[in-house]
């Protein structure tokens, strides 16, 4: 099971990930550490306390120079390689799997990993090229540090080749899609983590109850800022409202878009609304973009994007589409099965202090299909597909009010069927399956 402080980590994991600029950093301080470490030995050395072993590099200080000065222009010259491919990288991805696409390749740890190797292995060359110079027994010449350089671009080599592999291999379209595949599964899995109140005795009114005193005699709590909410720190909210004894319900949920100034939450009693406004802003986060921490759908979004664009007649490109619906019934199983969010939220008393408004199975449902519905007009291969999907996840259900909504589905697609499939032969194919949906509905129950 996942905790809310687990949550909370990894959003701000994703938020640390999401960039070009950290790992290559982290790595140019390495690197930096790493010179003086050598460095201080290449000195005692020079003084006579140290002994080097017999396979560093010897030579004289101006051939010190030359290899230090080859070594950093080319490292250069590498760097602007491997940020050119990057760029192509990005254009090809955002032009064919769509600009929100590009974060799924910004985070990538490989791409990271590559600009900062070749970035630190050009700072440590530099470093020891400033270091060679008189001294009081004749010119310094770090030769260790030499060596170690020598050692560090050999591992550049082997870093750019896998860097080119790493490249040929994930901007391949079924490698994309079952990553993203591969993040909704993680969704889930954090969603379906342990209920927020552990304790024995609950106390105070029911969820409707409050509901019903907020309808009644709430107030708004308006947005401090305007952007996608991305993350919610719901205990810091309970704790808010114990100290305020209020009770909060949020109108909105993760990956919503804030307009600042409009109704974020709703606070009982009122006279709540003024203090619960100045402590709001500590306890949410918004941003320009989208992100997963708290937000499964977005997942959903991305995949069911791939999806449209394939069968978009720019690019009529059936089989990546199949894909999508694949992965798509698979996260929706999994969905089925562990997907029980709780949108209460209580204090360490057994008071219900916040009520959320967290995505609905059925929503996540109708997300997964309805979309790609309407763009596979006269498509009986990707209808067949959806149909099938709807029967895995029938059967993957666990209570029988998570199957209407896949009935409904099932239904959509078949009178699009009827009505925009022209060849009798494939709309009679594209029935059959949907009597397959109809078939596991009744063996259900």
């Amino acid at each position: 099971m996942i905790s809310r402080v687990h949550l909370e980590s990894q959003w701000r994991r994703e938020a640390l990930r999401t960039n070009l600029w950290l790992v290559p950093i982290l790595e140019v301080v390495l690197a930096a550490a790493l010179f003086f470490v050598t460095w201080w030995l290449d000195r005692a050395a020079y003084r006579g306390s140290l002994t080097l072993p017999p396979w560093v590099i010897s030579g004289t200080a101006d051939a010190a120079r030359q290899i230090l000065a080859a070594i950093a222009a080319s490292l250069i010259t590498v760097v602007g390689v491997v940020f050119s491919i990057m760029i192509v990288t990005l254009t090809l991805a955002s032009t064919q799997f769509g600009p929100r696409m590009l974060r799924v390749f910004i985070r990538d740890r490989t791409t990271q990993l590559t600009l900062g190797t070749f970035v630190a292995t050009f700072v440590y060359a530099m470093l020891a090229l400033i270091s060679i110079g008189p001294a009081s027994h004749g010119d310094f010449v770090p030769h260790l540090s030499i060596t170690v350089c020598m050692v560090l671009v050999l591992a550049d080599l082997a870093v750019l080749i896998y860097f080119i592999h790493h490249i040929a291999v994930s901007i391949q379209l079924p490698q994309v899609i079952a990553g993203i595949a591969a993040e909704l599964s993680q969704a889930i899995e954090a969603g379906a983590g342990e209920p927020e109140w552990a304790g024995s005795v609950t106390r105070g009114p029911s969820a409707d109850e409050l509901n019903a005193r907020l309808d009644a005699a709430g107030a708004p709590v308006p947005a401090p800022a305007s952007g996608y909410l991305q993350f919610v720190r719901h205990r810091s909210l309970v704790r808010i409202a114990q100290e305020l004894d209020a009770v909060i319900r949020l109108d909105h949920r993760p990956g919503h878009f804030l307009v600042q100034g409009h109704q974020l939450a709703t606070v009982w009693p009122a006279e709540a609304a003024p203090a619960l406004a100045r402590s709001f802003a500590r306890a949410h986060l918004t941003g320009p973009s989208r992100t997963l921490a708290q937000d499964m759908a977005f997942a959903v979004d991305q995949l069911v994007e791939i999806a449209i664009r394939a069968l978009s007649t720019a690019v009529n490109d059936t089989f990546t589409a199949l894909t999508c619906v694949d992965w798509l019934g698979e996260g929706l199983c999994r969905i089925a099965v562990q997907w029980q969010p709780n949108p209460v939220h209580r204090d360490d008393d057994g008071r219900i202090r916040v009520i959320a408004q967290p995505v609905s199975y059925e929503r996540l449902v109708e997300r997964s299909f309805e979309k790609i519905r309407q763009a596979a007009v006269g498509m009986p291969a990707v209808l067949i597909r959806q149909l099938d999907a709807l029967a895995e996840i029938m059967h993957a259900t666990v209570a029988a009010e998570q199957r209407p909504v896949l009935l409904d589905q099932a239904e959509m697609i078949d009178r699009l069927n009827t009505d925009s499939v022209t060849e009798p032969a494939d709309r009679e194919a594209v029935h059959r399956h949907y009597l397959m949906v109809l078939a596991v509905h009744d063996e259900l129950g």
